[in-house]
């Protein structure tokens, strides 16, 4: 296999900023009992014909102690390193230069603990490249165990042919944090320019399976026989437009219940209305059904006044929603300030919809960006991956709200525990967060779904069967209802509900 990544430690020397020490023994070479920077160079030339080098590396890493290196920046303010740098680039263009061609000469020296004051470590290689001043990178490799948390591995730069990724930085060039496959094997990206995709590859071979998933874009490498070592990657490329700031939102103010323990119809909006009655009737045979497909995550700045500083919403291995006390392998959530982030055992990671999760080798949870014209009131919608559905009769009219019995069972979130208010106070159940005690009225028809808004203050939304933002809609009632046709989608508070005939 190729000298991808070649760590050389030259050992202890007197002074570890004299690069013509670190370059060339003073006298004969032939009587050195340790190789030196340039004899490294000549005995693993980047190519060769037969015995002679063609061209040798020109991209060299120099790993010093980093008490020493601390030393000079507080005496020279880093004056030495650089100095160091910039000798030994003279030193290797007059020794090499006939090997060197068109490559630029490039020296980077850097500090580790992992080196006594007067040792030196080199590194270079096929997979080392260090970029040019001002060179932005071309991509940006990261890694993760669950899909959850994703921690940066390396930059690959527009110029930059190959990048090594592995257990450690000594058997590769950037190494993989919770890397599971051991010293087995490592990651190969090549890189053939901007308008050529990454190239990824296993090396050597065989030492355990890489493949892209197609459907969520990560590639996933896995040890045969061993699915605990799993190691998802992905190739993102830089320079994508910055997501915007939200706009301001109104404040809103939370209405407290006129009696412990019974509602009093009031629901944290920015305008408070009381809800008109509903005049929902039962019919005894159930023919249609409404499922709950997604969970709408609430722009929590519009609702400051109350208090609530974040909600979060954790799903179990089976990808149910986590029952109070249980482990969630995946949570999502959002906080005062609309951020949104994702929660895992390896911590929690700020992310932006949309994104896909594949948490524990389990189907894929998707976090789907919202509309504009919904932007205002929510963040994201989560997909749930196991829909609830509810079966409802024909020929009625029924009620969905938080005082509503039809489709109670679908009102996941009317629980306290789901809203973390700050200081630690008791939190009231995530559905007070704009969902009214009577929303909205429906019932199953010819062409589809008649529905009817109940209340002033709820917003109600259409989407499409693929989810895709089809109307806000506005007036609505029993005499003059919005017509919704069978298999689409309403969103109403926290809720997706797919109406299905």
């Amino acid at each position: 296999m190729p000298v991808y990544v070649q760590h050389e430690v030259l050992g202890k020397v007197n002074d570890v900023f004299n690069a013509e020490t670190l370059w060339q023994a003073p006298g004969l070479a032939l009587f050195s009992r340790r190789p030196l920077l340039r004899d490294l160079l000549e005995r693993s030339p980047r190519e060769h014909r037969g015995r002679a080098p063609t061209r040798c590396f020109s991209h060299i890493t120099l790993m010093l102690a980093q008490d020493e290196l601390d030393d000079d920046r507080h005496l020279t303010r880093g004056a030495r390193v650089r100095d160091l740098a910039q000798s030994l680039t003279a030193l290797h263009q007059k020794d090499f230069g006939d090997l060197l061609g068109s490559d630029d000469v490039r020296y980077d020296v850097v500090g580790t603990d992992a080196l006594e004051p007067g040792q030196v470590e080199v590194k270079f290689g096929h997979a080392v490249y260090l970029p040019a001043a001002g060179e932005q990178p071309l991509y940006t490799v990261e890694t993760s165990r669950d899909s959850v948390v994703w921690q940066a591995v390396c930059p690959i730069y527009p110029q930059q042919r190959l990048a090594l990724i592995g257990h450690d930085a000594d058997s590769a060039s950037h190494a993989v944090p919770a890397w599971p496959f051991g010293g087995a094997g490592a990651i190969l990206l090549v890189n053939d320019g901007p308008d050529a995709p990454i190239e990824v590859q296993v090396r050597p071979k065989g030492a355990f399976d890489c493949a892209l998933d197609a459907l969520t874009g990560h590639y996933v490498a896995s040890a045969k026989g061993d699915p605990a070592a799993r190691l998802l990657m992905r190739v993102r490329r830089s320079g994508s437009a910055p997501i915007p700031a939200p706009a301001a939102k109104p404040a809103a103010v939370w209405k407290p219940r006129a009696t412990p323990g019974i509602d009093s119809g009031d629901t944290a909006v920015p305008f408070s209305h009381r809800p008109a009655p509903s005049d929902a009737t039962y019919a005894p045979l159930a023919q249609q059904r409404v499922s709950l497909v997604g969970l709408a995550l609430p722009c929590l700045s519009r609702y400051r006044d109350t208090g609530a500083v974040s909600m979060e919403i954790g799903l179990a291995p089976s990808l149910m929603l986590a029952s109070e006390g249980e482990a969630a392998v995946l949570g999502v959530g959002v906080d005062a300030d609309d951020q949104l982030y994702a929660l895992s055992g390896a911590g929690r990671q700020p992310i932006a919809a949309p994104a896909t999760f594949t948490p524990a080798d389990a189907r894929a949870v998707d976090l789907l960006a919202v509309a504009p014209a919904m932007a205002e009131r929510y963040c994201a919608i989560l997909r749930l991956p196991h829909p609830v559905a509810e079966p409802v009769a024909g020929g009625a009219r029924f009620a969905f709200g938080r005082s509503a019995p039809m489709l109670a069972a679908l009102r996941v979130l009317d629980s306290p525990r789901f809203l973390r208010l700050a200081g630690g106070a008791d939190s009231a159940s995530a559905d007070r967060i704009g969902l009214s005690r009577s929303a909205f009225s429906f019932e199953a028809g010819p062409g589809g779904y008649l529905i009817g808004r109940l209340s002033a203050t709820q917003a109600l939304y259409h989407l499409d069967e693929k989810l895709a933002f089809v109307a806000s809609i506005g007036e609505a009632s029993a005499d003059q209802p919005y017509l919704l046709p069978a298999g689409h989608h309403l969103v109403a508070g926290h809720y997706v509900l797919r109406f299905d005939a």
